[in-house]
């Protein structure tokens, strides 16, 4: 026993579509939000997981005897070391930032075209 198609509803839904009134724009804004939301779901759930996983590195320490990560702790939970003070991954101290001092020396790179005045005469 086949079903006859509902060509009544198909007529409405597209008389709907074609004379846009206020029902059609209903009808369309509702799936356009609708679309949207599904072709975009996956893109904010990557970016929340993003985030959330940046949050959670951060807070990781590492421990600089056996090397395993933890969470939030102040020992390690596998050989019991003690982590010092300071919140860098291998237990150093935080340098304050600002009273810290970089010196870069500068040193000279021979170019291509110096490699041939600098043969040494002996």
């Amino acid at each position: 026993m086949t079903r006859s198609l509902p060509w009544g509803w198909i007529g409405l839904a597209a008389f709907l579509l074609i004379l846009p009134g206020p029902a059609g724009r209903l009808l369309l804004d509702f799936l356009g939000g609708l679309t949207l939301t599904l072709l975009l779901l996956p893109l904010l759930a990557g970016a929340a997981g993003l985030i959330g996983w940046q949050l959670i590195r951060r807070r990781l320490r590492t421990c600089p005897a056996c090397g395993v990560s933890s969470l939030g702790t102040s020992q390690c939970p596998a050989c019991g070391t003690v982590f010092a003070d300071g919140l860098g991954t291998e237990g150093g101290s935080e340098v304050d930032p600002r009273s810290a001092t970089i010196t870069v020396d500068a040193i000279d790179v021979p170019q291509e075209g110096d490699l041939g005045s600098r043969r040494d005469p002996g």
